[in-house]
């Protein structure tokens, strides 16, 4: 049986906290989550490997099933990983979407339905990762991240629960809360994040690893297959 990770007391996460928790962070939902004891941790070993796949998978699937039980916003998982640092922007993109298209074969290998509510196609506007019939928005760091605010020590994946997104927009919480991000982020970096979009206008794809990229970019994702579902459905 699988089980998810307890490796909240590994120092690597430690220093994490600390990035997250600096004073000019800019992402305030990530501090909430911090704040809250809402911030899970996986601490893996090689970017570049899959060996640690089964590991991270459970505690996506441990999110999923809490939030299910009480959807509450701001809700993460931080998955850190201890070598296979890459040299390079493009390095660190393209393997991220390994990272996570072995994720993603191996979440439909354990029989885990795609969340119908989002598209599965990386190109389409509506795009959203899925584990556990749930739909995610990621978040990659890196040491050579051209944004300060991903430019963590490790290569990192953040994992985003895609509905309390939604959740926030039907309260009318989220776009304030973009606002203040975008303002932070500005006031850290000297400018706005170029890849940054409203949801829905293009595919969010283009902004997980946080390498600024043109319009001829194509996500080498290959998307996932979408399982029928029972008629009393």
């Amino acid at each position: 049986m699988l089980t998810a990770a307890d490796d909240t007391d590994h120092p690597l996460v430690d220093r994490f906290r600390r990035f997250i928790g600096d004073g000019g962070f800019p992402c305030v939902g990530a501090k909430a989550a911090l704040n809250r004891g809402t911030m899970r941790f996986v601490v893996a070993r090689d970017f570049k490997s899959a060996w640690d796949d089964l590991r991270i998978l459970p505690s996506i699937y441990a999110m999923v099933r809490d939030y299910r039980e009480e959807p509450e916003p701001f809700q993460s998982l931080a998955v850190l990983f201890e070598t296979g640092t890459p040299e390079s922007e493009e390095e660190f993109e393209q393997q991220m979407w390994q990272r996570l298209q072995s994720l993603s074969d191996k979440d439909d290998w354990l029989g885990q339905p795609p969340d119908p509510r989002v598209a599965h196609d990386p190109a389409d506007p509506h795009f959203a990762l899925s584990f556990g019939g749930e739909g995610f928005f990621v978040v990659g760091l890196h040491p050579h991240a051209s944004r300060p605010a991903r430019r963590f020590k490790t290569p990192a994946l953040v994992f985003n629960l895609h509905d309390q997104f939604e959740r926030l927009r039907a309260a009318g919480r989220y776009q304030p809360l973009r606002t203040a991000i975008l303002s932070r982020d500005e006031k850290l970096a000297g400018s706005i994040n170029p890849m940054l979009a409203e949801h829905g206008t293009i595919s969010a794809a283009r902004q997980y690893s946080g390498r600024a990229v043109n319009d001829e970019w194509r996500c080498p994702f290959s998307g996932r297959p979408m399982k029928d579902l029972p008629l009393d459905q």
